[in-house]
């Protein structure tokens, strides 16, 4: 079996930048340890497995399967690696439809181009308040001393989102360094899947981002997710209640770095655009 494989970099207009994820375009499901098995050997946050729907083909479908999964295990959603699967049927194959409509175990998603940018149609997921002290010792072992402004959490996505305080410095959330044995040690109910670390951004500076964050995720697998797509669905429903705007850029502060558009629309859904690159194509035997 050869099997169309892709790498594209995600939410950044630079190669070797952004969130990398790997692409295979098949024709057929395959078997549930094969998926893992490919994710295993491309070793990204995240492999993306496109499939053919209506037995219409990579260019002229409008309908494809899309299941994500890290190098341990499937996940229910991913922003980049959907990202990085449009810009493949978009820019590589040259798929005629102006949306793409992408089957998941989060629903329908769209995807459509705008000049540069591709913009993903996403849900909005809104954290809730929690309490510090229930998590405290997986709070010391994400920022250490770095004062907290607030803790909430996101039941849907299981993701904890921790705000720096105010009278942080950026440097503060770019030199955070925390283990993966000491988060999995100090969580493992399986109630938390992913950590954000968030502050607000200086958005009157250039070129004026409104946040910034960066996304830990031991418990799939990834220390340390360089831009995470789900994780600013739940960032952009806080952000935007407490700015008191729709419209917002954030940037991830990994070591890659990362660039996304947001927007809360009033139907209650999120608008993601972002930039992609395609960096390497190639053929996987099996």
């Amino acid at each position: 079996m050869e099997i169309p494989i892709f790498t594209v970099d995600a939410f950044t207009n630079l190669p070797f930048k952004g969130n990398p994820a790997a692409i295979c375009l098949i024709e057929n499901e395959l078997r549930d340890d094969l998926y893992q098995s490919i994710a295993a050997e491309m070793n990204l946050s995240e492999t993306a497995f496109i499939t053919r729907r209506n037995s219409m083909d990579f260019s002229s479908g409008s309908r494809f399967g899309l299941r994500w999964f890290t190098p341990t295990n499937e996940i229910p959603l991913c922003g980049h690696a959907t990202l990085a699967s449009a810009a493949v049927l978009f820019y590589l194959k040259k798929n005629v439809n102006p949306v793409l409509v992408f089957e998941t175990m989060s629903g329908d998603l769209y995807v459509c181009q705008h000049e540069e940018s591709l913009i993903m149609d996403f849900p909005l997921n809104k954290p809730n308040p929690q309490d510090q002290y229930e998590i405290k010792d997986l709070l010391k072992a994400v920022v250490g001393d770095v004062p907290i402004q607030e803790v909430c959490y996101s039941p849907t996505t299981r993701k904890l989102m921790i705000r720096l305080a105010d009278t942080c410095d950026r440097s503060e959330l770019t030199s955070l360094k925390p283990e993966a044995e000491a988060l999995l040690k100090n969580e493992s109910t399986g109630k938390i899947k992913g950590v954000i670390v968030t502050m607000k951004g200086a958005p009157t500076a250039q070129p004026g981002y409104d946040f910034y964050s960066r996304y830990f995720a031991p418990w799939v697998g990834i220390l340390e997710d360089p831009v995470c797509g789900s994780a600013h669905t739940v960032l952009a429903a806080y952000w935007s209640e407490k700015l008191n705007k729709k419209k917002m850029l954030a940037y991830q502060c990994s070591s890659r770095g990362g660039e996304l558009g947001l927007e809360v629309r009033d139907d209650g859904r999120l608008n993601i655009s972002g930039q992609a690159q395609i960096v390497l194509q190639g053929t996987l035997k099996i």
